[in-house]
C-alpha cells in the first residue's frame, strides 16, 4: 500500500470497466483521482455507454478508500473539455503526476473495404486522437510543475499485430505505439516517462456485448458468454479467455509508480500470451 501516496492521476474513461478499475487501484494505492467520461452513445459503437450513473459509481468507490476525486463529464474528442477537467484538479489537488489515456470504442466488425469513411474516421478520432488529445492536455502542466511522472496510453493487443474486421480499431491502436514512441523521446528531458499496455479481450462492457461476442462466435445467432470463453480463450497461449480489468489496473500501477522509475517508451502485453499466439 501507498506506492502512490501524495500523487494524483488524471484517468480517461473512468466511468466503468478499466477505468473504474484504474481509479479504484491507483486510489487504494494513495493517489488522488481525477476522472472524465463522455457518459453518453459514441459513432458507430456496439456496445451501449456508460452513464453518469456510472461516473458517480466511481466517485462512491474512491471516496470509500478515503482518497479525494474530481469527476467529469467530458469527452475526449473535444479538447477544451479535457483542459478543464485537468485545470480544475490541479486546481484542487495542486498537482498532477500520472495520466491514463484508457478511454476507447470498439468498431463494429466489417472488412476494410467495406467500412465508411464515418466509421473509421470516429475510430481515429476517439482512440488515437482522443489520446493525443489527452496527453496535450496534461504535458504542459506536467512539464511547468517539474516533478516528472508517468504517462500510460492504453493501446491493445490490436496495436502490436493485425486483426481481420477491424481495421479502423487495428489502425488506430498501432497509432497509439506511434504516438507512445514519439512522446517519450520529447519528454524524457523532463523525467516524463511514457508507456503504452496493451490487454487480450478484457471483461468489460466493450468487449461482452453481442456484436463481439458475435465476431467470434459467428457460427451461432445468439451466442452466450459461454459460447465466447471457448473461442477467446483459442487466441490466448494461457488457457483462459480473458483477463480481468484489475490486471491491466495493476500494470498501470507499476508502470505509473517508481518501481518503473527508468522504464519509458514499452510496449507492454498483458494478453495471457496472446501476441505468441
Amino acid at each position: 500500500m501507498g506506492r502512490l501516496e501524495g500523487k494524483v492521476a488524471f484517468i480517461t474513461g473512468g466511468a466503468r470497466g478499466q477505468g473504474r478499475s484504474h481509479a479504484v487501484r491507483l486510489a487504494q494505492e494513495g493517489a488522488d483521482i481525477i476522472v472524465i467520461d463522455a457518459c453518453e452513445p459514441q459513432p458507430n459503437v456496439p456496445s451501449p455507454p456508460a452513464t453518469e450513473a456510472d461516473l458517480a459509481e466511481t466517485v462512491r468507490q474512491v471516496e470509500e478508500l478515503d482518497r479525494r476525486i474530481v469527476a467529469r463529464v467530458a469527452d475526449v474528442r473535444v479538447q477544451e473539455q479535457l483542459d478543464a477537467a485537468v485545470a480544475d484538479g490541479i486546481a484542487q489537488f495542486g498537482r498532477l503526476d500520472v495520466v491514463s489515456a484508457n478511454a476507447g470504442i470498439a468498431m463494429t466488425p466489417a472488412l476494410a473495404h467495406m467500412m465508411t469513411d464515418e466509421e473509421f474516421m470516429d475510430m481515429q478520432d476517439v482512440n488515437l486522437a482522443g489520446v493525443w488529445r489527452t496527453a496535450k492536455a496534461a504535458i504542459p502542466q506536467m512539464i511547468e510543475a517539474g516533478n516528472g511522472g508517468s504517462i500510460v496510453l492504453t493501446s491493445s493487443e490490436a496495436g502490436l499485430k493485425g486483426y481481420a474486421h477491424a481495421a479502423s480499431y487495428v489502425s488506430a491502436k498501432h497509432g497509439v505505439v506511434g504516438l507512445m514512441r514519439t512522446l517519450a523521446m520529447e519528454l524524457a528531458p523532463h523525467m516524463i516517462r511514457v508507456n503504452s499496455i496493451h490487454p487480450t479481450q478484457v471483461d468489460t462492457p466493450m468487449i461482452m456485448n453481442e456484436t463481439i461476442m458475435k465476431l467470434f462466435r459467428p457460427d451461432i445467432e445468439n451466442p452466450t458468454k459461454e459460447d465466447f470463453a471457448e473461442a477467446s480463450q483459442h487466441t490466448n497461449l494461457l488457457p483462459i479467455p480473458w483477463v480481468e480489468a484489475v490486471d491491466i489496473s495493476n500494470a498501470l500501477l507499476f508502470l505509473a509508480s517508481d518501481e518503473a522509475r527508468y522504464i519509458t517508451g514499452v510496449t507492454l502485453p498483458v494478453d495471457a500470451g496472446c501476441f505468441l499466439k
